[in-house]
């Protein structure tokens, strides 16, 4: 009897030692092409015809990451194909670090406007859209049309992270962190910023003339 529970226990104990890797704290991903469910959803608030993108041309990109709560989570994007897989080193990297990310789920970003987070704090990478120009020129585009069109940016927390131009930020919210001498929680922090400039992307904090988007990662630092 005592020789059948010692083979009970060593041939259990190998899936439990599996099932508490897989609890959570192992980093994972995930890269697949976009459903027709969520092509659906995204147009035409986010994609239409005569964008510089098409949509079999993305990815949705699903990473693990850690939350607000200091619990880990599972976050999803949406990238262009040849940046998913550099991407999902990224945030394995940011998964190591344990940088919190507060929202960033496909709903939270491509949902309704009724159901999405009230902070407005939705990290988030594709919308075809136009380039956003500087708080200090105020207005809604610029003309031209930005990397998270095509699938080559993505920001991080905007509310920590805002978008500068002329001491001025978009959202009232986020003056407390225009004193970037201190960080606090759901900011960019160097070893973030490093694991992007690990695949060449460049970071909107580095930018001159006086405005900054700290939130932004992007393949060309634009």
């Amino acid at each position: 009897m005592s020789r059948l529970l010692a083979l009970l226990v060593i041939a259990l104990a190998p899936v439990a030692s599996q099932a508490s890797q897989a609890g959570g704290e192992r980093y994972r991903h995930s890269i697949q092409g976009l459903s027709k469910p969520l092509r659906a959803q995204l147009t035409p608030r986010f994609w239409r015809p005569g964008c510089p993108v098409q949509l079999w041309n993305l990815r949705l990109l699903t990473v693990s990451h850690w939350g607000f709560d200091g619990k880990p989570h599972t976050g999803q994007l949406i990238v262009r194909v040849d940046a998913a897989a550099p991407l999902a080193k990224v945030f394995r990297r940011l998964y190591e670090v344990r940088f919190p990310i507060r929202h960033m789920q496909l709903d939270d970003m491509y949902g309704p406007l009724s159901e999405q987070p009230a902070d407005d704090d939705m990290s988030g990478a594709f919308h075809c859209r136009q380039s956003v120009p500087s708080p200090c020129t105020g207005g809604t585009a610029s003309g031209h049309w930005s990397n998270h069109a095509y699938g080559y940016a993505i920001d991080l927390n905007p509310l920590e992270n805002p978008y500068v131009g002329c001491g001025r930020v978009r959202d009232p919210r986020s003056r407390p962190y225009l004193d970037r001498s201190r960080l606090r929680k759901g900011m960019v922090t160097p070893a973030v910023v490093d694991a992007f400039r690990s695949i060449g992307w460049g970071w909107g904090g580095d930018w001159t003339h006086g405005t900054k988007d700290y939130m932004h990662f992007s393949i060309n630092g634009r």
